[in-house]
Parts: structure tokens; sequence; C-alpha cells
């Protein structure tokens, strides 16, 4: 069953990972689920094969023996949009905003569970094989803000927002309908299937990156409102 989720080809997964028994037990996991998976000890791995192409999702160690997860991903990110999920022993919210802010797609703690980290990676395969549905023409108004959905940039007050892919899609999701609540399961449809604590941590995260960028840009006040217990609506 799990191969005909993906009808084209099977996809593979890069895992950059220097404990062993960690890397054997995703692996089988992955197997395991009809996924290609291979693995490499090194960062300086990493970017030739990845450059080398095939490869769909990258589960990438921050504490690689030769250089960070961090510097890895910062240069995948200069010529590269494939996923990278970071697996890490580090919990603390500066290493989430660090790896969000250098375009990671998610963010799994040590110790974790091989399906879940399984079920992350196929729901990252599912959005980067799943057919885009932008709006034609160019930007679209929404009060402060103008939209390219078809660029994948959005204008703050006519300055264009330095933004990561999932600082986007959560910021694209919210103008598309001005002053409405959305919850955090629906902001995350864009981004990560996981648990709701999980889910809770990473839309936070992200909210708290564009928020900056906005003050940057000089918002003020924060068009961002937040509505406790039920989730985030922007004032466009």
């Amino acid at each position: 069953m799990a191969r005909s989720i993906y009808a084209c080809a099977m996809p593979r997964v890069l895992i950059a990972e220097d404990e062993t028994a960690i890397a054997d037990a995703v692996l089988y996991a992955l197997r395991s689920e009809g996924i290609e998976a291979e693995h490499c000890l090194l960062a300086r791995e990493v970017v030739p094969r990845v450059r080398a192409g095939g490869v769909d999702v990258v589960v990438l160690d921050v504490g690689l023996p030769d250089a960070s997860g961090f510097d890895v991903c910062r240069e995948l990110r200069g010529f590269s949009e494939v996923p990278v999920i970071f697996l890490t022993a580090r919990n603390d919210e500066i290493d989430r905003v660090l790896g969000l802010e250098l375009g990671a797609d998610d963010y799994v703690t040590k110790p974790f569970s091989p399906r879940e980290l399984v079920a992350r990676v196929r729901a990252r395969l599912r959005r980067a094989h799943a057919a885009p549905k932008a709006e034609t023409g160019a930007w679209l108004e929404r009060g402060a803000f103008a939209v390219d959905r078809d660029g994948h940039r959005i204008r703050f007050r006519d300055q264009l927002l330095d933004l990561t892919r999932y600082e986007y899609a959560l910021l694209d999701a919210l103008l598309q309908r001005p002053g409405a609540i959305l919850s955090r399961t629906q902001l995350m449809d864009r981004g990560w299937d996981s648990d709701a604590d999980s889910a809770d941590r990473t839309v936070d995260t992200h909210v708290k990156t564009l928020r900056a960028k906005l003050r940057a840009a000089g918002a003020d006040p924060d068009p961002i409102r937040t509505h406790r217990g039920l989730g985030y609506a922007i004032e466009a």
C-alpha cells in the first residue's frame, strides 16, 4: 500500500547521522514503508549527494562530527529546495528558530519514534509532489500586503519580505482570509503532519519570526493577532 501512494517513482531519503544505531533504525522504518533510503556519516557528503540528484528528502543531524547541520542546510538552500528535516538532541527554542530561518522544513528532537519520523517524511513527500494551486495573475492586493502566488512572494507596503518557504505559506494562508481566525491545524495544513504539541510549537515559532520581519518592515501595530485557544488572524 505504501508504494501506491507515490505513483511515479519510489521516493528516496538521504539520512545524515553519525550514530549508526539511530541511522539503522530510521533506515529500517523508511524501507518498511516502501521508501528508499541511504545513509551518510559526515556533513561533507550531503551537498555532493544532493547535487547529484534523486534525493527527495534530507534527514539531517545537527551535530555531525565534521560540521554543523545548520551549515549544511544553509549551503543546500543556496541551490536546492529539497525538504530538510533536522534531527537533533537539542530542543531549545533558539535552535528551532535558527533551523527554520535557514529553510528547514521540520525539527525532530531525540529521543524520537522512527514511526513519527517516517510520518513526517511522508508528509514532506506528499507536499513536494502535490500540484501547486497558484492563482493566475501577478500581485493580489490584500490591504497593506500584496501576494504573488506564482512567484511565492509577499510585499508589505511595497517592501518585499524575505520569507522562508513556510513563513510564506503561513502568511499567505492568513492573507487568504483577512480577519478570520485560523487554527494551528489549519495553518499547518501547508506545513507539517505532526502531533498537536509539536504543531503548536512549530506554528508559534514561525509566527514569532514573521512578526520580527514585519516589524523590521515597519508594521506597527502588529498585524498578526493571537486568539488564545483558537489560533491566529491577520489584519490586512
